[in-house]
């Protein structure tokens, strides 16, 4: 039997092999069934106890952000003001 950080390792590749695509550009087809195999394990390992939902979210969010960056960054709205005043 595979141990919990042998399956959340794997999880880890999937994730990014579909942030990766989708950043690329990649067509829907195979986008939408890389997410379908990476959902389903997800649910598997969820429904088996194996992790929490908290943990998932972390996990996702990590893999996320070291392919796309941050979700928030913190912006100057000084900056952001007056480009907007001279525009």
């Amino acid at each position: 039997m595979r141990t919990k950080a042998e399956m959340l390792a794997d999880l880890r590749v999937m994730l990014t092999d579909v942030f990766v695509a989708k950043a690329a550009g990649e067509q829907y087809g195979r986008l939408a069934r890389a997410h379908g195999y990476v959902d389903g394990f997800m649910r598997a390992l969820l429904e088996t106890g194996t992790v929490t939902k908290a943990e998932l979210l972390e996990l996702v969010a990590s893999e996320r952000e070291k392919v796309s960056g941050p979700a928030m960054r913190v912006m100057d709205l000084a900056n952001e003001e007056s480009a907007s005043s001279a525009a």
